[in-house]
């Protein structure tokens, strides 16, 4: 891509063109929106890409200055929304720089405190909500549960006593999108709160614009460093084992 460029690509076609990409990692960049920075929404990226059929250019269209492209009439593609674009950042990278999800869902979760407004808050008994980015349960610690919750904000460190897990054990290992209720206590700037109500909120996630199941079908994302698979939604999933493929976590015991 670097040798090929010259003074820039303008367009995905240029990058099959002149750079020798095949159509299924052109695909790949345009759901990642890699193609923003020429003035493609993904959308519109992913619609060019999707005319380019052949795995390589034939001789009569190779030539980049003489040759002929693929070229179709313009369309209007509806502009996708701020929480279906996180989605698909999701889908494509396990991460969005345009917003959190916890950003665009916390007007309508009500009762919470941000993570970043923890240090500040003069209440003693308080409600949390954030993805679940780590689960820690280190041997040395007699079965008490950790979990770093994390929103627009922040993170938050959450301790879950044995008997609390005993009660909440499904949200706590399956859950993607918690609400934590507990004690907060502090010691200098370190903060803990102490869970003793847990509620699962991962289904809220099929708010961000459009539902989990069939609208990011288009996509298949293979990222992480772990072995992995393509990310192929059924309707049959439940929300909640959707966001563990869209919002995973890392786990520690």
């Amino acid at each position: 891509m670097v040798a090929a460029r010259g003074n820039g690509y303008p367009d995905p076609e240029s990058l099959w063109l002149w750079a020798g990409l095949k159509p299924s990692v052109l695909e790949k960049l345009a759901e990642a929106d890699a193609f923003s920075g020429m003035g493609l929404p993904r959308r519109d990226a992913l619609w060019q890409v999707r005319a380019i059929k052949g795995p390589t250019p034939l001789p009569l269209f190779s030539d980049p200055i003489d040759g002929e492209g693929i070229y179709e009439p313009p369309v209007n593609l509806p502009t996708m929304q701020l929480g279906e674009e996180v989605v698909e950042d999701y889908v494509a990278m396990r991460l969005s720089l345009r917003a959190h999800p916890m950003e665009l869902l916390r007007p309508s979760i009500p009762g919470i405190i941000a993570h970043g407004d923890l240090l500040t808050t003069q209440h003693r008994r308080i409600s949390v909500c954030g993805l679940v980015i780590t689960r820690q349960r280190p041997g040395t610690a007699s079965g008490v549960i950790f979990l770093t919750l994390e929103d627009e904000t922040g993170v938050s460190n959450v301790v879950v006593w044995p008997k609390v897990y005993e009660r909440f054990r499904r949200m706590v290992i399956g859950g993607r999108l918690l609400r934590v209720t507990g004690k907060l206590e502090r010691e200098g700037i370190v903060m803990h709160l102490i869970a003793d109500q847990i509620e699962d909120l991962s289904f809220r996630l099929s708010d961000l614009g459009h539902p989990l199941d069939g609208a990011i079908g288009i996509t298949a994302p293979q990222v992480d460093d772990a072995p992995r698979t393509a990310f192929r939604p059924s309707r049959a999933m439940h929300p909640r084992d959707q966001a563990k493929q869209l919002f995973p976590s890392r786990d520690f015991h």
